[in-house]
């Protein structure tokens, strides 16, 4: 166990270095926090926390790839910075001490060194965890090159990207030459080219020849013939003045012969410079400048675009400008190389940063001719939201930094000089020249401040003002000097009228016009009971009690249309006497065809209208019943104090399998009016049934009465006795039934369920005769938890018979077909501490003496 975290821990500290190592190539030792915004910060949070590395880990990532300690303090106050802002918080603080205490010795870089052993542990325990998306366990090394991955995506952005060093890293564009294009007649022969000469007519033959390395080939019949140095074009033309000796048909014509390029030969070039991968190459003979810069990875951060030239015979004969390219898509002076051919990639002398609201944010490098206009061009121009007008400039003088604001005019004049930053800002969120109107015009909205425009011909502006327009007051919010806000007020009649003096406005101005409707409550009635479709309404000026009763869909079958009541509020109640009226109610006659008896009636906003039902108009109830009866159904209740007996008779009577005394009766209240009736009471049995079963949750003491109230809140039965019902119609067990109600009679039951505190729960066969306490013990008999007091029994027709106590004994009730035996659990008993048994000592020694006393 112990090798294995020894090997973990190495394995880590492997993984920093390879880091290191891997990262040696891509220096951050010049990005100054500083000059980072606060995006970039936290685009660099989002990623480190997207792979799972916290503030820590995040610093010794920066210290890995040549941040220095100053700059990494730096970032970390930063990233505090941020996350207070953010309302967030550090997701490590395990170093924090230990850097502070290397701070104090003067020792800043060893903080950014230290590791945390307990997030070695966390990092190899989630290592071994990792699968790949088929499932797979992953293998460790696999998961430390993504490790490695990630650690050298985790700072990408920080560092502005040369512009165009993408070029020669973009997979998609390789710069390979097209070998199997035509030879280019410019093509320069040399040694290994191979040439291929097929004769065709009066003379047949076909010949492959090898350039040698003095230039010459050697054709049969002809001799030798010098080419080395020829272009393809040139070559051709000597090879067929050659031939035309030996083969007089070419003049005639009767003999054609076909000179092309075979294999191309190789060629040797070096690259050297400021580039990725310099050193020699040996490429095709078709190779140019810019497939040569591909091949070594074009040049690195120090290297020129700009300037790089191709040496022959020690002389510069092509000087390439990649932005030609990159601009404009034009390889100028793009050579093809020969042999012994050196490119030279020298350092930039010149770049600039162009940063903020340009389309290509980048560093270039700027020729001696070229100014800031230039370098704007070179960024893609402008950005939609960019201050055009001047760019600030930060230098870097011998001594300190040094900022520079050029305004546009001097765009062209400027030259760049090394090291410039460009910072292009963005325009003000502000309007030069805005007003803005709102509420009850045509058109509300933002308008441009013309010279002198007034209040009037603003609103004329937006078409006007609409009909519920609030005529006696409008205002207007405007910025004073100091940017606090004032509020003018004005008549809207008289302004537009002319009686009061119309209001130049000025630079974001808003004027404010509102509605009647936005004064005031709006105005609604409603209309409840039976109508078939009640609810509240907007209201219309002269609305009438008829409308209102069509809105709703008119009458329903039971309402009384001759006793509608309307009531109405009242504004000038007296709130000083206490029987003061406070609502007037109107009572009206309305036929079935929406038509008043009387005079119309005019409502008022707020109304409620009531529509009573009527007091002789019933809706069917029904009453179901199930089991052994001889005609089980659905059954209608005929009158109103109709009883279980009299639907039992209904049914036909109980077969000859019933079981009397297990018959139920289940009430679950189907009927609307009865679940209307009994909304607040079935409100309170639930909460009741909240609070109880809470109550059993929190370890109540006791726990009978708790499982007695849940058993009847859970279930709707009502015990009934059938069997004494059927013998006394009319009695007071002879119940009335109601909308909904449910008569079960049973078969027989043949077995007894035990529940509860007993060691095996279950269902056991009944015997008639058989005790309470001889079913218990057919379930295993009482748990160590049992409460055997409050055991009670539940009968199939709903009733609840419980245990009592007589003397020391528990006298159990009887056990029927069908029933269902529950034994509560015994409440925790609290342990004596030390003070309860020093007071129970205390209380028994008193005692005692108290006895003695009274015995002397």
């Amino acid at each position: 166990m112990k090798f294995k975290k020894i090997f973990t821990i190495l394995l880590f500290f492997f993984a920093i270095v390879l880091s290191q190592t891997a990262f040696s190539q891509t220096n951050y030792a010049d990005v100054k926090v500083d000059d980072l915004t606060d995006t970039q910060i936290r685009q660099l949070i989002q990623r480190a926390e997207s792979v799972g590395y916290n503030d820590a880990q995040l610093e010794q990532m920066a210290a890995a790839q040549g941040m220095n300690a100053t700059e990494i303090e730096k970032l970390r106050l930063r990233v505090e910075k941020i996350r207070k802002q953010d309302g967030g918080q550090g997701n490590d603080k395990s170093d924090n001490n230990g850097a502070n205490k290397n701070q104090q010795n003067g020792n800043e870089l060893d903080r950014s060194r230290g590791f945390d052993k307990q997030n070695l542990r966390d990092t190899a325990k989630n290592n071994n965890k990792k699968t790949d998306l088929n499932g797979n366990l992953k293998d460790k090394k696999t998961l430390e090159e993504e490790k490695l991955e990630e650690m050298k995506k985790l700072f990408e952005g920080l560092k502005p990207k040369i512009f165009g060093e993408d070029l020669f890293k973009n997979d998609n564009m390789t710069f390979e030459p097209n070998l199997r294009m035509a030879t280019p007649k410019s093509y320069v022969i040399g040694p290994d080219d191979e040439l291929l000469i097929d004769l065709s007519g009066d003379n047949e033959a076909n010949y492959k020849l090898k350039v040698s390395p003095d230039g010459t080939i050697r054709l049969q019949y002809v001799g030798l013939i010098s080419v080395g140095g020829l272009t393809i074009e040139q070559a051709i033309s000597k090879i067929r003045s050659s031939m035309a000796s030996t083969y007089p048909s070419l003049k005639s014509g009767r003999t054609s012969v076909a000179i092309t390029l075979g294999n191309i030969r190789s060629i040797k070039i070096t690259v050297i410079g400021e580039v990725v991968k310099p050193g020699s190459y040996t490429v095709p003979s078709l190779f140019t400048v810019f497939n040569a810069l591909y091949e070594s990875g074009g040049p690195n951060r120090n290297g020129s675009f700009r300037k790089i030239q191709v040496v022959r015979n020690n002389k510069v004969v092509s000087t390439i400008d990649v932005y030609d390219f990159l601009l404009n898509g034009i390889q100028k002076n793009n050579i093809r190389l020969q042999d012994q051919d050196v490119i030279n990639v020298p350092v930039y002398q010149t770049r600039v940063e162009m940063s903020g609201e340009v389309k290509r944010p980048a560093l270039y490098e700027a020729l001696n001719t070229e100014t800031l206009e230039d370098m704007v061009r070179f960024a893609g121009g402008f950005s939609n939201d960019a201050y055009t007008a001047q760019i600030k400039v930060l230098q870097k003088t011998n001594k300190e930094r040094k900022i520079t604001d050029v305004q546009a005019d001097d765009y062209n004049k400027y030259n760049p000089l090394n090291g410039d930053k460009y910072v292009v800002e963005a325009i003000l969120d502000r309007f030069e020249n805005r007003v803005e109107i709102s509420g009850a015009v045509f058109r509300p909205g933002q308008f441009e401040l013309d010279e002198n425009l007034t209040l009037t011909q603003l609103i004329a502006k937006a078409d006007g003002l609409k009909e519920d327009a609030f005529l006696n007051r409008g205002y207007i919010s405007r910025l004073n000097a100091d940017n606090s806000l004032s509020l003018l007020s004005f008549d809207v009649a008289k302004v537009l009228g002319g009686t009061q003096a119309d209001i130049k406005l000025q630079r974001e101005d808003k004027v404010t016009i509102s509605s009647i409707f936005d004064l005031r409550e709006e105005y609604k009635v409603t209309i409840q009971g039976e109508v078939r479709e009640p609810g509240t309404f907007e209201y219309g000026d002269n609305m009438n009690l008829e409308a209102l009763i069509q809105m709703a869909g008119g009458f329903k079958e039971g309402a009384t249309p001759n006793r509608i009541e309307i009531s109405r509020r009242i504004k000038n109640s007296d709130a000083t006497s206490a029987s003061a009226q406070t609502a007037e109610v109107f009572t009206v006659n309305v036929d079935q065809n929406l038509k008043i008896q009387e005079k119309d009636f005019t409502l008022k906003p707020f109304d409620i209208v009531s529509i009573r039902s009527s007091e002789s108009y019933q809706v069917q109830r029904q009453v179901k019943v199930e089991g052994e009866v001889l005609y089980p159904g659905t059954y209608t209740i005929t009158k109103k104090d109709e009883r279980i007996s009299d639907i039992i008779k209904r049914a036909g009577g109980l077969s000859p399998l019933a079981y009397v005394e297990g018959a139920s009766l289940k009430r679950t209240g189907g009927a609307e009016a009865r679940a209307a009736d009994s909304l607040e009471r079935r409100k309170e049995e639930k909460e009741k049934l909240m609070n109880l079963q809470r109550l059993k949750q929190t370890g109540a003491k006791d726990t009978t009465t708790i499982e007695k109230d849940l058993q009847v809140l859970r279930s709707d039965l009502v015990g009934i006795d059938l069997e004494r019902i059927l013998k006394k119609p009319l009695s007071r067990n002879d119940l009335i039934v109601e909308d909904g109600d449910v008569i079960r009679v049973p078969k027989e039951l043949q077995t007894v369920r035990v529940t509860g505190e007993v060691l095996k729960p279950n269902s056991i066969v009944y015997i008639k005769g058989r005790s309470f306490k001889g079913y218990v013990d057919g379930a295993g008999g009482f748990s160590y938890n049992a409460y055997k007091r409050g055991a009670y029994i539940v009968y199939s027709n709903g009733s609840v018979a419980a245990a009592k106590k007589f003397l020391f004994f528990n006298n159990y009730p009887q056990v029927k077909p069908g029933a269902e035996i529950f034994v509560p659990k015994r409440a925790e008993r609290e342990k004596i501490g030390i003070q309860g048994i020093v007071g129970i000592s205390t209380a028994i020694a008193s005692l005692a003496a108290i006895f003695i006393t009274l015995l002397k």
